[in-house]
């Protein structure tokens, strides 16, 4: 469960840089504004998926695919558990992995994290817009 505490932690870290990082002043519809975000979304994807990776090789249930438990090798759960992350976090829910007991408030988590990202980063923006008016009057 050790690896739990790091994945969260790098994933709190990972969501706290959109306030810290230093994205471009002056360019606010810029390439690197872009590839902050995208990173923060594969971060957020890859480390919600090991947790759901980390928690089902413990004998918890995250989810259920195609109405079944989910059985195999770790890296055939690492990719069932990547592709649930992915169409968590993006919102699509292809509806052929569910969610079950605990999985569900991390879901939860996840998909509001997804909502959230965009609206911060827009937030983000317009501050660093709005101090760069005031700095020019």
């Amino acid at each position: 469960m050790g690896w739990l505490i790091v994945i969260v932690g790098v994933l709190v870290l990972n969501i706290g840089s959109v306030w810290t990082s230093r994205v471009s002043k002056h360019k606010y519809v810029s390439l690197e504004n872009f590839v902050v975000l995208i990173s923060l979304y594969v971060t957020m994807m890859l480390g919600f998926g090991m947790i759901y990776t980390v928690l089902e090789i413990n004998g918890y249930d995250i989810f259920i695919k195609n109405a079944k438990d989910i059985t195999g090798e770790f890296f055939s759960v690492l990719q069932d558990s990547l592709y649930f992350s992915a169409t968590t976090l993006l919102a699509v829910g292809y509806g052929d992995v569910i969610p079950i007991g605990a999985g569900r408030w991390f879901a939860v988590v996840e998909a509001l994290l997804g909502y959230i990202m965009p609206a911060a980063f827009v937030v983000r923006v317009v501050i660093d817009w709005e101090k760069d008016m005031n700095k020019e009057r």
